[in-house]
């Protein structure tokens, strides 16, 4: 029993280290990943798990173990950052794996780049076709850049004599029927204002909707936690 509760505590502890750490060392770590990250959460994950099933190891030996890693995560986060020479090594530089409409295949075959690959990455850049494509760069964390040739872009605004307007972020007022405080005062907004809007759309109270969005001169969006939409116009 005793046995079961030290693993415990020493799992429940690396849990805790590493969400901690992920927190310290940004974001980066996780929605860019590169090479070398791959290889850092492998190791550091190796080296938890030795620890947590290691019998001789406890909370201090996994702290140092975590500790150690991250202090090293770190120091090369602010070496590549403070000297631009490193980053290629440490981190990889994107590669351009179609110029002009043509595909470089030296490039592909220094990164193991087969062409279903490629075209499973541009599938994904909704281009289903290699003659589409002016520019590809392959970036370093295994994904495809694509600037597609001028008769295959999408026609902006600007390109269209198209008058713009200003876009403005949507704001959740209510979730889970109750309402949030801090976004209505951000937005300048007050609650007799949110009640109004929602009797304008024959709801009584904010416990009957589950989410409300807002956005500046549109109608409050709003939906309710049944099928309640469908009663009201029966």
């Amino acid at each position: 029993m005793n046995n079961y509760l030290s693993m415990l505590s020493d799992t429940l502890f690396g849990f805790a280290a590493l969400f901690l750490l992920t927190k310290v060392l940004g974001k980066t770590q996780i929605s860019q990943l590169t090479p070398f990250d791959f290889i850092s959460a492998l190791i550091l994950g190796e080296l938890v798990g030795n620890a947590l099933f290691d019998k001789e190891a406890g909370i201090p030996e996994i702290a140092f173990v975590i500790i150690l890693w991250g202090v090293l995560l770190y120091l090369t986060e602010i070496i590549t950052q403070k000297w631009k020479r490193t980053r290629a090594f440490m981190e990889g530089s994107p590669d351009i794996i179609i110029y002009r409409g043509k595909l470089i295949r030296d490039t592909m075959k220094k990164c193991k780049l087969d062409l279903n690959h490629l075209q499973h990455l541009l599938r994904e850049k909704d281009v289903f076709s290699i003659q589409d494509v002016e520019y590809a760069i392959l970036e370093t964390n295994g994904k495809v850049s694509v600037l597609k040739k001028a008769a295959n872009q999408t026609p902006t605004k600007h390109d269209l004599k198209v008058a713009t307007h200003d876009v403005h972020l949507a704001t959740t007022l209510i979730n889970d029927g109750e309402i949030i405080y801090d976004n209505l005062k951000e937005k300048n907004l007050t609650e007799e204002w949110l009640i109004e809007e929602l009797h304008k759309q024959d709801y009584s109270s904010p416990k009957e909707v589950f989410y409300a969005e807002y956005i500046k001169d549109k109608q409050l969006f709003l939906l309710p936690f049944t099928n309640r939409e469908h009663k009201r116009f029966k």
